[in-house]
């Protein structure tokens, strides 16, 4: 996978992107609402629905964000949900909507990343991650640490972007993301590469069959995806035996 970062400077991709979202933290949500036309919503909950058989208990969600996919998994009634990010700024933003929706005593956010964090080994039921994994310094690390703390028999729920392949979905796609993202990105928020990143990011990560292949290198069981919205993300899943 590509090293593509949001700045063209020296620090690590880990650093850039914390300072990136600290940047758009205050617009984030507005954005991701407009700029989907609130599909990633539903795109949520199919992950989530993803879970409702195993019954989880321990839940982590990386790259937590404003914890939007936290407080979707809140609806599967585990014991404890515990969200991780890299950027301060977001989960601020999280708390003051977990404190609104009287979820802060079942969801707790903490500073973390997945190649770095250090749970004991099978400490969760279920892993999620929404639109974390192309930012992750380190892929295959940050997938085999995430391994580590699964317990057998858990599962690990991915939602990401992907590149649609067919016309003329991806030719709409590629003029959306390459215009009209970073056009309304800069409008809105203060950091004028966060929304160009985003394409970019998007291009080169490794998806669908690809991303997959990198799953079960990394230990994972009956990895699979189902491609959402003609193509634009897909939803992995895969299994710790």
């Amino acid at each position: 996978m590509p090293n593509v970062t949001p700045y063209n400077n020296t620090d690590s991709k880990k650093e850039q992107v914390a300072k990136m979202f600290d940047n758009i933290a205050f617009r984030y949500d507005f954005l991701n609402g407009l700029l989907s036309l609130g599909i990633h919503k539903g795109w949520r909950k199919k992950c989530v629905a993803k879970l409702i058989s195993l019954q989880p208990k321990q839940i982590l969600d990386v790259a937590t964000g404003t914890a939007d996919f936290a407080i979707e998994c809140a609806k599967l009634k585990p014991q404890k949900i515990i969200g991780i990010d890299i950027s301060e700024g977001m989960m601020q933003f999280g708390r003051e909507k977990l404190k609104k929706l009287k979820l802060d005593n079942l969801i707790e956010l903490k500073q973390g990343d997945a190649e770095t964090i250090d749970f004991v080994d099978n400490s969760f039921d279920a892993i999620v991650v929404g639109f974390g994994v192309r930012n992750f310094e380190n892929l295959e690390k940050g997938l085999k640490n995430l391994f580590r703390i699964l317990k057998p028999g858990g599962s690990l729920v991915i939602l990401e972007f992907s590149y649609p392949r067919k016309f003329p979905v991806k030719q709409f796609y590629t003029f959306y993301f390459s215009f009209v993202t970073p056009t309304i990105g800069k409008l809105f928020s203060k950091d004028s590469r966060a929304y160009s990143y985003l394409p970019e990011s998007v291009k080169a990560f490794p998806d669908n069959e690809k991303f997959v292949e990198i799953l079960n290198n990394c230990g994972y069981k009956n990895s699979n995806f189902k491609s959402l919205s003609f193509g634009i993300s897909a939803m992995y899943e895969a299994k710790k035996q």
